[in-house]
């Protein structure tokens, strides 16, 4: 069942980060600073609906980088019942879809719920003082559809934030897999 992701006010502050990425480095939100966006992506490695816009992710914040962009991606789904999440099969998803971003281990999932995300995938795009500026979809792109993945929401939402602008609501809610929370964790 597809779940919409929660829709954080806007201007809500980045909540601080601290998790291993998948050589062991912690990354956390300090060393993150200094640029004008940073892109936090709530991804899994068995959902459809980030398989289906995967490789686009890839390319655009690859792309995007190149003007300034920050990304983390954040694997949170419990991995005792969903092995296929598990950090040597996240490595082989960055390969496959070349993440050049690194790939954080939310093993106890408190990174997930301070970011009330809510499925995967599920984009957080905060602007230089680290305030939310975008949440929503990649673009329409879904795995039983035939619209293109080209990341066209967020890739407008990205030119806004880099440009020093707000992104005008509405905000199309990402939709994708719900985390596969651990027993106790669930959202209250």
């Amino acid at each position: 069942m597809a779940i919409a992701s929660f829709m954080v006010p806007l201007g809500t502050p980045a909540p601080g980060l601290s998790l291993p990425d998948l050589d062991g480095r912690t990354v956390s939100l300090d060393s993150l600073a200094g640029s004008p966006a940073l892109l936090v992506v709530f991804l899994s490695n068995h959902c459809p609906y980030v398989r289906r816009i995967e490789t686009t992710i890839g390319a655009v914040t690859k792309e995007y980088a190149e003007r300034g962009l920050t990304t983390v991606g954040v694997g949170s789904n419990d991995v005792a019942r969903y092995p296929d999440d598990g950090p040597e099969h996240l490595a082989e998803q960055a390969a496959r879809a070349s993440f050049g971003f690194p790939y954080l281990v939310d093993e106890d999932q408190r990174v997930a719920l301070a970011y009330k995300a809510a499925c995967t995938p599920d984009f957080f795009l905060f602007d230089a003082e680290r305030r939310l500026a975008y949440r929503g979809e990649f673009d329409g792109a879904r795995p039983r559809n035939d619209v293109p993945a080209d990341g066209s929401s967020l890739r407008a939402a990205l030119d806004r934030v880099l440009a020093g602008e707000p992104v005008p609501e509405p905000h199309v809610p990402s939709l994708g897999c719900g985390i596969k929370w651990r027993p106790g964790n669930e959202p209250g």
